[in-house]
């Protein structure tokens, strides 16, 4: 029964749709449960340290229950997105409902689309992966399974990295930097691999080209099944989907660096350098995402087995709380850099008593 708990999850879907279908003030649907009810339960529920034992473990690994609660999310997500099309081309939608429906979908592209994607990005099963791209191709942001998989792991908490926020780095200046590096540091990844397999980059080969092809053919079939100006809002949820990603990969890394060693190398990925939340809500509804320390130290470890660390920084907050408080740079850095100067601090004592 305490595998029963990530059904939770469901509810985001289920926010969404109500806000759908009852449009006027329920319009946000979802955006009510992640940064007003999860946040308001998380701040008088700090959540638990406890691991699972490793034959909780294999029990958890042997069920097939968890996998197939992401599975789900692909038809979901579909449904739902098709579903707000249809609205839009049906109803007469004030501003207010048209701005809640958009954010409202919007978030679920960035929760249960790019998360549940990034989740199945790490499996080894190509029927995984293939579903992890097709959530991605809601967000138009298919170059997330490179860069994620072949560049963020590798270069993680490293000047190297887009995706690790810099310390005194605004989330606003986050979002610019990380996801236009992001994409260009994609093509560079996938013409490595390329030129290593000697492979032609013009060709069915690259998955760059074919991505930003499926992505282009994805918006004229939303134009030709709907209308053209529903494309418009394609692109709008789609954007508000990415810079949920952003946002989350602006709190789990920032102000944390890796030593670069004598060798040139960087020191291997610890589980000091990503921040960590136990709470709760925050870990069911984004299936285990908020334990990010475990995840980077072993990236193909499932989610319902991550373990914490005692090592790892916590959050002064859950993840929907922290994203909100990183909207307002003065107040993020007056609560955050202290904890990294503390961390870094913490860091050089020790180093002086090795």
């Amino acid at each position: 029964m305490k595998d029963a708990k990530y059904i939770i999850a469901y509810i985001a879907p289920i926010a969404t749709f109500l806000g759908l279908y009852f449009r006027s003030w329920a319009s946000p649907g979802a955006i009510y449960i992640a940064f007003l009810v999860i946040p308001l339960i998380e701040f008088f529920a700090t959540g638990s340290t406890d691991n699972l034992s490793e034959d909780e473990e294999e029990s958890k690994l042997a069920s097939n229950f968890f996998d197939i609660l992401l599975y789900l999310n692909v038809p979901i997500l579909y449904g739902l997105i098709f579903y707000y099309f249809h609205i839009l081309n049906t109803f007469d939608l004030t501003v207010l409902e048209l701005i809640g429906c958009t954010a409202n979908v919007g978030l679920l592209v960035g929760s249960i689309g790019i998360n549940v994607a990034h989740e199945l990005g790490h499996r080894s099963n190509k029927v995984e992966k293939f579903l992890s791209k097709l959530l991605l191709l809601s967000a138009l942001y298919m170059h997330f399974f490179i860069e994620h998989n072949r560049g963020h792991h590798k270069h993680v908490a490293t000047p190297e990295d887009p995706s690790s926020a810099r310390f005194n780095e605004n989330l606003y200046f986050f979002w610019i930097r990380s996801s236009l590096s992001g994409w260009l540091n994609a093509w560079k990844l996938e013409n490595k691999r390329l030129q290593k397999n000697n492979q032609k980059i013009l060709s069915v080969h690259n998955e760059m080209l074919i991505f930003q092809i499926v992505q282009i053919l994805y918006l004229i079939l939303i134009g030709l099944i709907f209308s053209w100006s529903t494309v418009i809002f394609a692109i709008f949820i789609a954007t508000i989907g990415f810079l949920i990603l952003e946002t989350v990969n602006y709190i789990e890394h920032y102000g944390l660096q890796r030593k670069k060693l004598s060798s040139g190398k960087y020191e291997t990925v610890q589980p000091w350098h990503s921040w960590n939340s136990n709470h709760d809500m925050g870990r069911i509804y984004l299936y285990e995402l908020t334990r990010h320390s475990d995840h980077h130290f072993k990236a193909n470890r499932k989610y319902q087995i991550l373990r914490h660390f005692n090592e790892s920084p916590q959050l002064p907050y859950g993840y929907p709380g922290s994203m909100i408080l990183s909207m307002i740079p003065p107040l993020w850095f007056k609560i955050m850099n202290p904890r990294v100067k503390s961390l870094v601090s913490a860091a050089a004592t020790e180093k002086v008593m090795t």
